[in-house]
């Protein structure tokens, strides 16, 4: 009989990381949340943006990379943000970003149901 697994993130399409595709999320320190629309395993971005990172609050390349629909108080805005960054969000209400509605369809229980999977968005 196999040994049990560890639970991770929670099961779904498109999985890869602690987190998945259409879950509903929350910056660790800036106040912001989203929507998580793809995911790099690693890194993926340029070197330019990496270092426009303050060094002390600079993530490590090795992990999971979210791509979010992002919305703060005042805007909306497509982030790019590493795993040890991001919590669930623990309202998991609507995100309020434009694009969301291309993307997903109906939002349950903190995670919004994916229509096709796509790369990036724009």
């Amino acid at each position: 009989m196999p040994a049990p697994s560890e639970p991770s993130a929670p099961p779904g399409p498109f999985h890869s990381g602690r987190f998945r595709i259409g879950q509903v999320v929350r910056h660790r320190v800036h106040p912001f949340r989203g929507v998580i629309f793809d995911v790099d395993p690693e890194f993926a971005s340029t070197e330019e943006w990496w270092l426009s990172i303050p060094a002390d609050m600079r993530p490590r390349k090795e992990q999971p990379y979210y791509h979010l629909l992002a919305v703060n108080e005042r805007t909306h805005y497509v982030a790019y943000v590493s795993e040890q960054n991001l919590v669930p969000d623990p309202d998991g209400g609507p995100v309020r970003h434009p694009q969301v509605s291309e993307l997903f369809g109906e939002l349950r229980d903190g995670v919004y149901e994916a229509r096709l999977h796509r790369s990036r968005a724009h």
